[in-house]
This record gives C-alpha cells, sequence and structure tokens, in this order.
C-alpha cells in the first residue's frame, strides 16, 4: 500500500490518501471521503493504525468515484509533515565512509533534523543567496508504525509501519564549521520526503534496495541498501534503547557515495536543476532547484 500526504489543487489543508491505479492511472483514494471516522494527518492515522494496515484496504475497495482523485489534480507533501522526531545516520554506507577517509563507525552516528525542512515531490528546494555548498544526500527514510522501546534487533522491523525516499540536503560549510552538524542540515526546504510511504508489507526486505540520484541529467549516486554498515533493524532497535520512538518518527538511514563535496571539484546544487532521488520499489521524488527569493 502507497500511503501519501496531498492537498487538491486550489486548497490547503492536507489529507491523507492511497495512491491505487487503474487502466495504466494513477488515481489517490481520499481516505476522509470514504470513512470521515479515519484520522486526516498521517501521524494520527498510523498511530491508529498500530501496524496493521487491513483495514485500510477494506476503505480502499470500497471508496467511490468521487473519492479518487486523478493525481494530476493533487500535489504531494512530505509524507510525514510534521514527525516528533526526523533522526539522521551518518557514514552509514561503507562507499561513503570510504569517500570522506573515515573509519567505519562502531556505533551509528546520530544527529538531528527539524520539521521546517520538510517538503513533498515536486516542491521546490529554495537556496539562499548567502550559501554556496549545497549538497544532496539520497537516503532511505524509515518511518515508525508503532511505539517502539527496547526493542531487538530480532524485533524490530515489526515496528516499522514503511518506507519512503529521503534526500538530506546539507549545507557543508554551515555544517563544518562545528562538530555538531544540526545547523547545516536543518534549512527550510532542505529535507525532501516523499513521494509516498509504502508499507512494510510490501517492502520484506529493506536491505537490499538499489538507490539513486541524478541532478540534472547526471547520475552522481548509484548504490544498494545491501550497503549499509547498520541496517534497519539495528538502528531501530539502538535507537529505541536511548529514546521512545513514536508512530510518524523518521529515521534517514545514511547515505551512499557520490555525494558532491568529495568530488573533485566538488559538485554541488545549482539553481534551475532539477534533483531525482529513487529507490526500488518505493518511486522517484523529484524536486526542482531554485535561488530563494529574500
Amino acid at each position: 500500500m502507497k500511503l501519501v500526504t496531498f492537498t487538491e489543487r486550489g486548497k490547503q489543508a492536507f489529507r491523507v490518501g492511497v495512491v491505487i491505479t487503474e487502466q495504466g492511472n494513477d488515481f489517490v483514494v481520499d481516505l476522509s471521503r470514504v470513512d470521515s471516522s479515519l484520522p486526516r494527518d498521517m501521524r494520527a492515522l498510523l498511530q491508529a493504525m498500530d501496524g496493521n494496515f487491513t483495514p485500510l484496504k477494506d476503505v480502499v475497495d470500497k471508496a467511490p468515484r468521487e473519492a479518487r482523485l486523478p493525481m494530476a489534480n493533487v500535489s504531494l507533501g512530505p509524507v510525514v509533515p510534521d514527525p516528533r522526531k526526523i533522526i539522521g545516520i551518518g557514514l552509514n554506507y561503507r562507499d561513503h565512509a570510504k569517500e570522506t577517509n573515515m573509519p567505519l563507525p562502531q556505533t551509528p552516528a546520530v544527529f538531528g533534523k527539524f520539521p521546517n525542512t520538510l517538503i513533498g515531490s515536486g516542491e521546490t528546494i529554495r537556496i539562499p543567496a548567502n550559501i554556496s555548498h549545497v549538497d544532496y544526500e539520497a537516503e532511505l527514510a524509515c518511518v515508525i508504525g508503532r511505539r517502539a522501546k527496547y526493542v531487538t534487533v530480532q524485533d524490530a522491523l515489526a515496528y516499522v509501519a514503511g518506507y519512503s525516499v529521503f534526500n538530506d540536503v546539507s549545507e557543508r560549510e554551515f555544517q563544518m564549521r562545528t562538530s555538531q552538524w544540526t545547523l547545516g542540515k536543518s534549512f527550510d526546504t532542505f529535507g525532501p520526503f516523499g513521494p509516498a510511504l509504502v508499507t512494510s508489507d510490501e517492502v520484506p526486505d529493506p536491505q537490499t534496495l538499489g538507490i539513486r540520484l541524478r541532478a540534472g541529467d547526471e547520475l552522481l549516486q548509484d548504490s544498494n541498501t545491501a550497503n549499509m554498515v547498520f541496517g534497519v533493524a539495528e538502528l531501530v532497535s539502538y535507537l529505541s534503547s536511548a529514546m521512545t520512538l513514536e508512530p510518524g518518527d523518521v529515521i534517514a538511514t545514511g547515505t551512499p557515495s557520490g555525494v558532491g563535496f568529495t568530488r573533485k571539484p566538488p559538485r554541488f546544487l545549482r539553481p534551475g536543476e532539477t534533483v531525482r532521488v529513487e529507490i526500488d520499489r518505493l518511486g522517484v521524488l523529484e524536486n526542482p532547484v531554485r535561488l530563494e527569493k529574500e
């Protein structure tokens, strides 16, 4: 099942839907038009489902025609617009650690990002005029579906609602000014997230997914989640040993090699181009890059 946060053209309020395909065309089933008792935001819906999406399948199956909106008539928001936590993981691909001349971490390197960064697929990454080292990072996003505390590695995936595509856009000069990376990771619009949350029943093994990033016509990252140092299950277990993970919390699981600041010469995002992140089974996250108007 593919869950999305969306708005209809010309309207402001986010709602939650399910993407379906009929006769080669994609539609979004507006869940609130089928069952008004369902929550209208993703975080609340995940909390209500508690890892069991079977009831939603019944809702989608009985959706009337007027609840099925053509994809061309909606705009996608970030999969979870208001997570309580966005947890980033650094140096979590073997090839990325190698290109940065860093040793493989012995434990996950954890940092924070904030909800002001989040945008949906199709929305614009805005680069302020006072910065010039804006880098891209293709990442697998894991979204928590059930409250998790002290979970084992063996049980951890049962607490995952599903997976999506994330671009951990980073301003490298701000990031490297101190040992704490948060500020360089947290500019407005620096967290593209989407297009959909693909439920975990459709991704039985998150460590087998091809991951690619293109900026303009250039293929800049091309790897596989099998190259992670710490897999999704290890990350969920480790993080839950320190903090309670709640439905809707997002874990951005790290990026593979090919990032801009390691290239010679460096290759940063350029206003006017479009950056595309694609992960097998999860879809394509696409965002234009523009200079921010003062």
